[in-house]
Formats: structure tokens, C-alpha cells, sequence
């Protein structure tokens, strides 16, 4: 089943990579006719170059499809190292301060001393908390807090994102990991599916609790390498 996976990736991905490059030629020559209708002089040139404003909007929308389709696709191999959380999370919780600020959101993160270490390929696991948090910011349109905690449970390593926003009807919450299930008028519903395999790929888990009015935790149990 593994291997017949990795060949149905590995031909969706070729699919995908093939209308990457018929789109890019679209969007090349829809530039070009841009140009052309710079100036509009009548109502005629101004709804044409209405439309093609309108359609080049598309094919880029349907670029950033392909793009983060083929990150879902591609997730298999990983290079992992040893890493403490405290410093994923503080690079984070910076990262994303001065946006947060702005918003009325205060961020905060917590990790319990001595955790252990985990095994971690850091470009992409960060790729899941900025995922997580960038939501957790959609979810407070009008301020709130957002809360990283990290902890040991067991023998897990356990990671809450925490937030005080909208939260999700329980319906929702139960099928948010699904590929192409967005409440967002601009997603497309692989952020968060690919949030989780990639911590399936690091042999982990990620669970989500959620109460409307009450905001959203996000649970990712991982393995300590230590």
C-alpha cells in the first residue's frame, strides 16, 4: 500500500507539474494582452481589460493550488535532527509577534524544563505551527490571545496551540484535516491536511478540541529522540 502510495504522488505530482507550466504560459500571454489595453480608451477596452485583470487573478490562484498541492503530495522523506522545542517556538512566537501586535493578539509560549529533545526536520514542522497560527490570527479578527505550551506527558512530548478566537461547530472540527475543506474565501483547503501529514511523518499525531465562542486547541504528540 506504501509503494502504491508513493507511485499515485509521484503521478499526480507530474500531472500537477504539467499544468504548472500550461498555466504559466496562459498567465505569459495574459500579461501581454494586459499591456495592450494599459490605457483603455472605450467601455469595450475597459471590460476587456476588466477580464483579463480577472483572469489572470485565477491562473495565479491556480498556481499557488498547484504549488501547495505538490507539498501535500511530496511529503515523505524527512531529514530530522534532535531539536528543543524552546527554540522552534520562541523563533515562532517572534516571527509572528509583530503581525500578531497589530492585530490585538498577545503571544506567549511555554515549555516545561528539561523537556526532552524531539526528532525534527524544522523547515517543515514550523511550516505546520506558522499554518496553526496564521489560523489561530483568522479565528481573533478583533484581538485575543494566543498560547504555545509545550510539555511532557508520558513518554510524548506534547505541543497545544492554543487560541481564544471563533472556535468551530463541532461537524466542522471533526473533518477540518480533510484535504480541500476551507471556511476561507481565498484557502484552499490543504494547509492544515498538510499540516498533519507532515506530523504523521514524523510518527506523531495532531488532534484538535473546539468550542464556538471559545476558542481552539491544537494537540500534536510527538516521540522524544532522547
Amino acid at each position: 500500500m506504501h509503494q502504491q502510495y508513493l507511485e499515485l504522488a509521484e503521478l499526480a505530482g507530474g500531472f500537477i507539474h504539467e499544468i504548472k507550466n500550461h498555466l504559466n504560459t496562459l498567465s505569459l500571454n495574459l500579461q501581454l494582452l494586459a499591456e495592450d489595453f494599459e490605457a483603455p480608451e472605450t467601455p469595450r477596452e475597459r471590460r476587456a481589460a476588466d477580464r483579463v485583470g480577472k483572469l489572470t487573478d485565477e491562473c495565479r490562484r491556480l498556481v499557488d493550488l498547484s504549488n501547495d498541492f505538490l507539498r501535500y503530495a511530496r511529503i515523505a522523506d524527512l531529514t530530522t535532527m534532535p531539536t528543543h522545542l524552546d527554540d522552534v517556538l520562541g523563533r515562532m512566537a517572534d516571527f509572528l509577534g509583530p503581525t500578531a501586535r497589530a492585530q490585538n493578539i498577545d503571544v506567549d509560549w511555554h515549555v516545561e524544563p528539561d523537556l526532552p529533545r524531539v526528532a525534527l526536520d524544522v523547515e517543515l514542522f514550523e511550516k505546520v505551527l506558522l499554518n496553526l497560527m496564521l489560523n489561530a490570527e483568522d479565528a481573533m479578527p478583533d484581538g485575543g490571545a494566543l498560547t504555545l505550551q509545550a510539555r511532557a506527558e508520558g513518554n510524548e512530548v506534547v505541543l497545544d496551540v492554543i487560541d481564544t478566537g471563533c472556535g468551530m461547530e463541532p461537524g466542522l472540527a471533526a473533518k477540518i484535516f480533510e484535504p480541500f475543506l476551507t471556511t476561507k474565501a481565498t484557502g484552499n483547503g490543504l494547509g492544515l491536511a498538510t499540516a498533519k501529514k507532515i506530523v504523521l511523518a514524523h510518527g506523531g499525531s495532531i488532534a484538535v478540541q473546539s468550542e464556538p465562542g471559545r476558542g481552539t486547541k491544537f494537540t500534536i504528540r510527538l516521540k522524544p529522540s532522547d
